[in-house]
């Protein structure tokens, strides 16, 4: 059942990494848009790698570690998503909104994960 429900998130921050890339490419082509654009594309991208790489971690000290880098690259994105939505960078803003809103829904997701590891871990 976990393995399914892995699967599953892995799939869902594969798709969430070409929403960003996506989002990315509709930026303005200015030095804003482009620098704006370049980190949300390397914050954006680099969860669902990280989430891989916890798949395969060789302890669970190693596995928490690897999702709090993914929760950590999620935070900073969802604050570049919001600079883009107050900057008015893409039109309509509104599109950004249901972005936002997945990389809310990841957030918790991978922090629950990472309570939960931690509360095992505690319990070996």
């Amino acid at each position: 059942m976990s393995k399914e429900r892995g699967y599953d998130l892995e799939e869902r921050l594969i798709d969430y990494s070409v929403r960003v890339i996506r989002l990315s490419e509709a930026l303005p082509d200015s030095r804003a848009g482009r620098h704006v654009g370049g980190q949300m594309l390397r914050s954006g991208t680099s969860p669902a790698p990280n989430y891989g790489e916890a798949q395969a971690a060789e302890s669970r000290k190693d596995f928490i570690h690897k999702l709090k880098i993914a929760l950590k690259e999620l935070r900073e994105t969802n604050i570049w998503l919001k600079v883009i939505r107050k900057w008015e960078m893409v039109s309509p803003v509104s599109r950004i909104e249901p972005l936002i809103d997945e990389t809310d829904e990841l957030i918790a997701i991978i922090f629950a994960s990472i309570r939960t590891a931690q509360n095992n871990q505690e319990e070996s």
